[in-house]
């Protein structure tokens, strides 16, 4: 039970996670399961500027985030920028309203245990990671505020051109 109670735990109270990454720090690959197709794979991005997004239904600033991260999308893809927003709910169907009220156009991988948000050490939801062609962490920003998306915006210009 306590391993599907962490990422609850680690939100909600703040409880210590793993060893956070430090900007500079090369990624380990994984895989999740997706809402359909194949398996999401982390290394299969390599060559590519990633942001890669935790995020769950009940999360309020979420439901900013996704707007934001479409746009990313839409403006950045030819350009080689990978959106990518791993799943935390445990309750697939909770998952599926939200994205019903916002639909993505990137992958949604499936981590219900928390296994990847603990072995990142997040402890904010959401919290998006800006990783470089290279595989390297550049950035992690915790939660998500509007007034925030332009300076995020701004350093996936400056890896992308990188």
């Amino acid at each position: 039970m306590r391993r599907l109670l962490t990422p609850l735990l680690l939100f909600t109270l703040g409880l210590p996670a793993a060893h956070a990454l430090s900007p500079g720090e090369t990624l380990e690959d994984f895989t999740l399961p997706t809402r359909s197709g194949p398996p999401f794979q982390l290394d299969a991005l390599r060559g590519k500027v990633v942001y890669l997004d935790f995020w769950a239904s009940w999360c309020a600033p979420c439901r900013h985030s996704f707007p934001f991260m479409q746009r990313l999308q839409r403006r950045y893809a030819d350009q080689g920028l990978a959106v990518v927003a791993v799943n935390l709910d445990q309750e697939p169907a909770l998952m599926e309203r939200f994205l019903a009220e916002y639909p993505s156009h990137f992958p949604i991988p499936l981590d219900p245990q928390g296994e990847e948000a603990e072995r990142l050490g997040l402890k904010v939801m959401p919290t998006s990671y800006l990783i470089d062609r290279q595989g390297r962490l550049r950035q992690v920003h915790q939660g998500f505020r509007d007034d925030e998306a332009e300076g995020i915006e701004h350093a996936l210009q400056q890896l992308l051109e990188e």
